[in-house]
């Protein structure tokens, strides 16, 4: 969350032909017994965006998920690389990683998350990517805490995003 409100402070700044919206979900893993659904919050958004269409069209969506990882290490995700609709905004952010020397976001394939991109994409017809460091062994621990993260990697994510989203 720290990196988006940083990222929203800077938006006034950017000078851009299209609009964007921060949007934080919620419920993502409401899970009391196995079976039980995910994504509550991205599959509502989705399905209110195909329900009662609002005047703009996303073009696309970003999902930032476990990007503090002191070890950071983000790899293209799977179903983000391999959907027709989203590998071209996949190759322009690690495009942008690669330009600026950014070599935590890693120019393969790895695995393919369930996440929130995936109802975005499926339901709402957004073409969403994640940006994920799966790899982050805190991960629904107790040890995941703030003095398990880093600022630097949070940093170079946004760094990227930044720079992304003023070249649109």
């Amino acid at each position: 969350m720290a990196l988006l409100m940083q990222l929203g402070e800077q938006m006034p700044k950017f000078a851009s032909k299209y609009g964007v919206d921060f949007v934080f979900f919620d419920g993502e893993e409401l899970v009391y017994k196995e079976g039980d659904p995910y994504f509550y919050g991205s599959e509502r958004f989705a399905t209110d965006y195909v329900n009662n269409p609002p005047a703009h069209k996303y073009k696309w969506g970003v999902l930032l998920d476990m990007i503090g990882d002191k070890e950071l290490q983000v790899y293209q995700e799977g179903y983000s690389v391999t959907w027709p609709d989203t590998r071209p905004l996949v190759d322009e952010i690690w495009g942008v990683a690669a330009r600026l020397g950014v070599h935590e976001f890693i120019p393969v394939e790895g695995v393919k998350v369930l996440d929130d991109h995936t109802k975005l994409h499926d339901i709402g017809k957004i073409p969403t990517i994640d940006i994920i460091d799966f790899d982050y062994p805190p991960w629904h621990t107790e040890d995941d805490t703030p003095r398990n993260c880093s600022a630097l990697s949070l940093a170079k994510v946004g760094w990227v995003v930044q720079v992304w989203l003023k070249g649109l």
